[in-house]
């Protein structure tokens, strides 16, 4: 065989990884150059009802978020992190999003226990998995397991590694709980004043044009941004009435969207724990 002929396929494919890694080094550092007001959307996840109008609009208007994700009851399909979800969670990766861990089970730090011979101890309380509901007692290494365990998933289902990074269901910590998460490769993160998007508030009082606009009127560059991938107890949904147009508003006020990859904040630590 003519070894020109026998290398012209893994050549071409060479060719073709190192145009495309190329290609998005060059959008990165264009992304980076022309953002000069950006703000960080990340969604948690929930019922995933509204999660494919969510993943269409991102697309449409070409705006990477970060999910973080545990694996939650959902309207349809076996759970967040499940088989029915993987495609979603692969498209989602082929796109640019980022992702990182909510804890597998979705479990809610409730108070510190004074530490003993093993370390920190805290009450929790799961909203999803065998134990969904119970107050339990974890150990600084069980919380990290479950911190670890939603990564992996993550990671399995996307094909990248999850961010070292979590979100405490609630947002709910302690110095402690912090300090524990640190300890096995997670900072936490929170989100701004402004960028609580309210999409779990009742409806009755909090209605979704009001929401958009306080957000409108409110967010500021380097803002980080919350909101999720359904609400149950929201009746009039949040997603399809706010995204878009809070997408639009905003980047016509000059800003622009990243993910918590590129998050100035977290850099030293990314450079510390690399995924």
């Amino acid at each position: 065989m003519d070894r020109r002929r026998a290398l012209s396929g893994p050549v071409a494919c060479l060719r073709v990884l190192i145009a495309v890694a190329a290609t998005a080094i060059w959008s990165l550092a264009w992304s980076q150059s022309e953002c000069k007001k950006p703000v960080y959307l990340t969604l948690d996840t929930g019922h995933m009802d509204v999660a494919p109008f969510i993943a269409e609009t991102l697309g449409k208007h070409q705006v990477k978020v970060t999910f973080f994700a545990a694996h939650e009851p959902t309207k349809v399909g076996d759970g967040t992190l499940g088989e029915h979800w993987a495609p979603w969670w692969r498209e989602r990766a082929l796109e640019g999003h980022s992702f990182a861990s909510h804890t597998l089970d979705h479990v809610y730090w409730r108070a510190d226990i004074a530490a003993g011979a093993d370390g920190a101890q805290f009450v929790v309380q799961p909203s999803a998995g065998s134990q969904a509901g119970r107050k339990m007692r974890y150990s600084a290494a069980q919380y990290c397991a479950q911190l670890k365990a939603s990564a992996h998933r993550l990671s399995t289902l996307t094909g990248q590694p999850a961010l070292p990074l979590f979100r405490a269901p609630g947002g709910k910590t302690s110095p402690a709980l912090l300090s524990a998460a640190r300890a096995c490769g997670f900072a936490h993160v929170g989100w701004a004043d402004a960028g609580f998007l309210g999409d779990e508030l009742p409806s009755e009082k909090f209605s979704n044009q009001a929401l958009l606009a306080k957000a409108l009127r409110d967010i500021r560059s380097g803002d980080i941004l919350m909101a999720h991938l359904g609400i149950r107890s929201r009746k009039d949904a949040w997603a399809p009435a706010v995204l878009e147009p809070l997408i639009l508003g905003l980047k016509e006020r000059g800003f622009c969207f990243a993910t918590l990859r590129s998050h100035p904040d977290y850099q030293a630590w990314f450079a510390a724990h690399p995924s």
